[in-house]
């Protein structure tokens, strides 16, 4: 039976910290020329409902480079947007590739085309989650600070899919996250609950960013909201991360963000040539770490 990864729980944390290791040493042997062919004649479907800049150019370029091959499927040339059952899809193109990666709006499509595929499913975002992106964060943080352990996590802004999986994250990686957003744009309450161990609610930026060894945030308005923009503006207007909260976190503190910026907005226009900024750096290890992932799923555990 297939593995899917539509959430960092899908993994045990002892797999997700083996998997940052592999990461990091193909990023290592990619900077060094090294040719790698562990996926040679293996192909990735990639289903994109959203689109993307990183998503599609790492998980291709990774397919790639690991001597395999990717397909870019949308609805607009498939029969997935023409009222074909999402299961009868998934059966047929499960049946001809090794993985599918998926990028879609309600997270239940994703979990419903896993349920009827008999290969790997990849979840590369749903409105719900972006568990590929925290494979990322994890692994630029290690690479820079060591283990993020016990350390503390400032999350400043929309409790969305990406601070969903930052909650997960501090459960499966043991850190401390602390989340400020504004009134009435707070993660999902259940999720809260369950994460209640590592994971504490505030209003205050500047009480969720002291001391902290990492500040992340994202786009205040998401794909699918820009009807909300001017709304949104107003409500996270002081939810800005900016190098005057970042003097307030620990001093070797580092700065993320998932990209696309929005300069102005959630961040200063400086924020991303900060001396804490690692921005660059992770939004390279997409390619790197959905390399461990794709790796991980296709082959065997433990034979890459």
């Amino acid at each position: 039976m297939a593995r899917h990864f539509l959430t960092l729980n899908d993994f045990s944390p002892d797999e997700l910290e083996a998997l940052l290791d592999h990461a990091t040493k193909l990023r290592r042997e990619w900077r060094q020329g090294t040719v790698r062919e562990t996926l040679k004649n293996r192909v990735l479907a990639m289903i994109f409902e959203k689109s993307s800049t990183r998503t599609r150019v790492s998980f291709e370029a990774g397919m790639a480079q690991l001597g395999g091959s990717a397909l870019f499927l949308s609805p607009r040339d498939t029969q997935l947007g023409r009222g074909e059952p999402l299961e009868d899809s998934a059966i047929v193109i499960s049946s001809m590739v090794d993985a599918v990666m998926i990028r879609t709006f309600d997270h239940a499509t994703a979990e419903r085309f896993a349920a009827a595929s008999r290969a790997p499913v990849i979840n590369a975002l749903t409105d719900t989650f972006h568990p590929c992106q925290l494979l990322a964060d994890m692994q630029t943080y290690r690479e820079h600070r060591g283990s993020i352990r016990g350390g503390t996590v400032a999350w400043i802004g929309d409790g969305n899919n990406m601070c969903h999986s930052y909650m997960n994250a501090a459960n499966q990686f043991g850190f401390n996250l602390r989340i400020a957003c504004p009134e009435g744009y707070e993660p999902d309450a259940a999720l809260l609950q369950t994460h209640a161990g590592h994971t504490e609610m505030v209003r205050d930026p500047a009480e969720a960013a002291r001391d902290a060894h990492l500040l992340v945030t994202d786009v205040w308005a998401s794909m699918g909201q820009e009807d909300e923009q001017k709304a949104r503006e107003g409500a996270f207007a002081n939810y800005q991360i900016n190098p005057q909260l970042m003097s307030l976190a620990d001093k070797d503190a580092l700065f993320m963000h998932c990209l696309p910026a929005h300069r102005g907005e959630e961040i200063s226009a400086d924020m991303m040539e900060h001396a804490g900024s690692v921005v660059w750096d992770e939004a390279e290890n997409r390619l790197h770490a959905q390399k461990a992932l794709l790796e991980f799923l296709i082959l065997n555990p433990g034979t890459a």
